[in-house]
């Protein structure tokens, strides 16, 4: 039966489904039909009707009719939805006064002190493995606790479904094979994004927990142990997303092309007047990669590099390299 929500009854909504299928029934037409005896058919008959589900004439023999559906059963539903949602309610309420209260009482539910690039690798590893929907990261130069292109959770992660939304520095792109594992990422589903320049390292996963550095710790190697801090559903922690947000906002989209482009605009690489060479230069250009690592990424000196630039901005009729990368933006030269 199905009508249970609805606050009927099997042996009701039995009944009813019978008395839906006759237009006007008598106790002994009724009791036909169902199988049951006269004086059983007029005592359920009596039932549906104290319970709204039917109506009666004055008459002798009483004549039975079913109340529609949608006056007999519609309006139970909506009470019922109601209360659930208001019972849903108080529960979201009374969840939140729980976690408030286990916050006040122990610190410890809110921030744990992370120490040691091991310890803080095994924790990027375990939230990335823990999470469900969403990482929000924010990408430095030098790595402290995974080098660049290390991190296989990821590649697991998005594996499953996972969304992730990464935000990468400018120096990130000096850092050896660094604009290739970016790629890697990219065609693995990673929606990544550049800026000039990140205030800290970060991690948020689901939005429910973050790890972020408390002192800054030099990179892997150094005489400095990273100390970082887990942070739970907090003020700190909304804070942490809110600070994601905000640069990410004001960050340059990274796509990656068929031919292993990294470019920083959305649109579509191909200009017949430049060569290939030209354009993946304009590509890392516009995403803010340094000239050093633009010229690794090539396979060229840091001079021709800068030869290319220059000939590209005469060619576009460009004064400066903001100009450039507008142009070739505008052009679709990326």
């Amino acid at each position: 039966m199905t009508l249970e929500a609805a606050g009927v009854t099997d042996a009701e909504e039995s009944a009813y489904r019978i008395l839906v299928t006759m237009s006007n029934a008598s106790a002994r037409e009724f009791a036909i039909r169902s199988g049951v005896t006269t004086a059983d058919a007029a005592g359920t008959l009596e039932a549906l009707t104290a319970r709204g589900l039917a109506s009666h004439t004055d008459g002798s023999p009483r004549l039975y009719r079913a109340t529609p559906p949608d006056v007999a059963l519609m309006p139970r539903l909506k009470r019922n939805a109601d209360a659930l949602d208001q019972a849903r309610a108080t529960a979201t309420a009374l969840l939140a006064t729980y976690r408030d209260t286990m916050r006040r009482r122990d610190a410890g539910e809110l921030i744990e002190v992370i120490t040691g690039a091991d310890a803080l690798r095994q924790h990027l590893r375990r939230i990335q493995a823990d999470t469900q929907d969403e990482m929000l990261w924010f990408c430095k130069a030098q790595y402290v606790a995974m080098p660049s292109g290390s991190n296989e959770a990821e590649f697991d992660a998005l594996a499953r479904g996972v969304r992730y939304r990464v935000l990468y520095e400018k120096a990130f792109f000096d850092d050896e094979g660094a604009v290739d594992n970016v790629i890697e990422g990219v065609r693995a589903g990673e929606v990544a994004r550049a800026v000039p320049h990140l205030p800290l390292r970060l991690a948020v996963s689901d939005r429910a927990i973050a790890i972020c550095p408390l002192v800054p710790g030099g990179p892997h190697g150094s005489p400095e142990e990273p100390t970082a801090a887990l942070v739970r559903d907090s003020s700190l922690l909304a804070a942490l997303i809110a600070l994601f947000e905000r640069y990410w906002d004001d960050a340059v989209p990274l796509h990656v092309d068929d031919t292993g482009t990294v470019s920083g605009t959305d649109g579509t690489s191909g200009a017949d007047a430049l060569s290939t060479t030209d354009r993946r230069l304009l590509s890392l250009l516009v995403a803010g990669v340094t000239d050093k690592a633009i010229a690794s990424q090539l396979g060229l000196s840091r001079r021709t590099v800068q030869r290319h630039i220059q000939q590209l901005m005469t060619f576009a009729g460009a004064a400066t390299r903001m100009q450039l990368a507008w142009q070739a933006a505008r052009r679709d030269w990326v």
